[in-house]
């Protein structure tokens, strides 16, 4: 008997263009895996009740903009790193007993983390984070993980974090990862980029853009000018995706 076809989805608002629905659509076609990926356009979170009633055959969930917060007194557990920063990005269903529960993780930590690892050296210990919002959280937590100390940088003065006017000869020494969370220079901005005093970057230096399109930031250009290893967000994207599915299928 051939096994019933399972349904995964994207929770957010608005949802236009989804790389999870075309990435696991695309998976369930070439591995032959009967299943299908939807995108649940969701006015409202309370409507994300009314999504798993309506839908008996849900298997699993992302979650985008604006409710990876909002989502977690939905949640009946969560994991660790995902409390520490506060979002989830995936919902396990976990049935039993005939019983259904929710656990929330974050992909986002595990793709960062597996991406920058191979990466890292005793000299890149400390990061710049540059940005304050729930991605530089998750780059954060998983930069932590690895043992590296991480620092933001905002535009804001606030206390224990730095603007880019402190961003002096010394801080840009001791550290030396950098790590671009902000939308600047993402298209069709593509002529911008975070106002970092590049001409202080060094080989010894890795600068790991979030964005992916374009493939070469102005960041990442400008970086790459002075020798730094320079690295963009899309194997991030893939790994995040790929520990979702990890996460709704592991027993």
């Amino acid at each position: 008997m051939e096994n019933p076809e399972k349904l995964y989805g994207l929770i957010g608002y608005p949802l236009g263009h989804s790389f999870s629905q075309n990435y696991f659509n695309q998976k369930f076609d070439a591995e032959g895996i009967s299943a299908r990926y939807v995108n649940f356009e969701i006015p409202d979170i309370a409507d994300f009740k009314e999504v798993v009633a309506s839908h008996p055959d849900l298997a699993g969930l992302n979650v985008t903009i604006p409710y990876k917060e909002q989502v977690i007194p939905y949640l009946d557990a969560i994991d660790e790193d995902a409390a520490k920063i506060g979002a989830v990005n995936v919902i396990k269903f976990i049935r039993e007993r005939g019983k259904l529960t929710f656990k929330g993780y974050n992909s986002d930590i595990i793709g960062f983390s597996d991406s920058i690892s191979p990466l890292l050296t005793p000299s890149r210990n400390r990061a710049l984070v540059l940005g304050t919002g729930g991605a530089a959280k998750a780059v954060a937590q998983g930069l932590r993980n690895l043992g590296v100390e991480p620092v933001y940088v905002s535009r804001t003065a606030r206390p224990g974090i730095l603007t880019y006017a402190d961003l002096t000869p010394e801080i840009m020494a001791a550290y030396k990862i950098i790590v671009n969370t902000t939308p600047l220079g993402m298209y069709p901005h593509v002529d911008e980029a975070p106002d970092i005093p590049y001409h202080l970057l060094t080989p010894e230096h890795l600068c790991y853009d979030l964005l992916y399109n374009p493939d070469v930031t102005m960041f990442m250009n400008r970086a790459a000018r002075y020798g730094a290893t320079v690295k963009n967000g899309l194997e991030m994207l893939l790994l995040q995706a790929f520990a979702a599915w990890n996460i709704w299928n592991d027993k």
